[in-house]
């Protein structure tokens, strides 16, 4: 089992990683947001991994910290939730935000993932929620405790969280966006992401 890779990294998109270890050999990782923000702009970096085995190949899966890797093994413990779901999920939400929603029993904030759908969410809260620590979704509660996001404004949410961004910078940089004047969700999006 590869649990870590540190290396050059060959290449990067939002969605894989190639790292090329001191042993020579290259391995492509599908990684979350929070694993691209961490190695973009970097001609070095590390990934927490996953690796997954099955019938028709080999797939591997980068995270940037260990939280985040312990709670994509939650999420696809989940029956229904394979990996490149919570792959999905974790590239849409942070860790800490994934563990808040499952606290809150937020149906909406989970099924709000492309391809995640209502009843999946349900299962995700019913099966999770005693596992999941409070600890997560109070360090939410605390980063954002000020700031209100509302309904019209989850469509520039998702799209900055889909960039890497956690929700509570995503939150901050939509409420700064809308007291510059911003409206439309295209805009947001624009402004706030000069100011991040």
């Amino acid at each position: 089992m590869i649990g870590f890779i540190k290396g050059e990294i060959i290449s990067l998109t939002t969605d894989t990683a190639v790292v090329l270890t001191q042993s020579g050999v290259g391995f492509e990782a599908l990684i979350s947001g929070a694993a691209y923000s961490s190695l973009v702009g970097k001609k070095e970096g590390a990934l927490y991994t996953y690796m997954q085995v099955r019938e028709d190949g080999v797939n591997l899966f980068g995270f940037a910290t260990v939280e985040e890797k312990e709670m994509f093994l939650k999420l696809t413990s989940v029956s229904g939730v394979g990996p490149k779901m919570g792959i999905a999920m974790l590239s849409t939400m942070s860790a800490a935000d994934v563990a808040a929603a499952i606290a809150k029993q937020d149906v909406k904030r989970l099924s709000g993932v492309k391809g995640l759908g209502k009843k999946t969410a349900e299962r995700i809260i019913l099966e999770l929620r005693e596992k999941v620590s409070l600890t997560a979704a109070d360090e939410v509660s605390k980063g954002g405790a000020n700031i209100i996001i509302e309904d019209d404004d989850e469509d520039a949410m998702v799209a900055l969280a889909s960039l890497g961004f956690t929700r509570q910078e995503c939150a901050r940089a939509i409420a700064r966006a809308k007291e510059s004047g911003a409206k439309t969700v295209e805009d947001i999006i624009m402004v706030a992401l000069k100011g991040m």
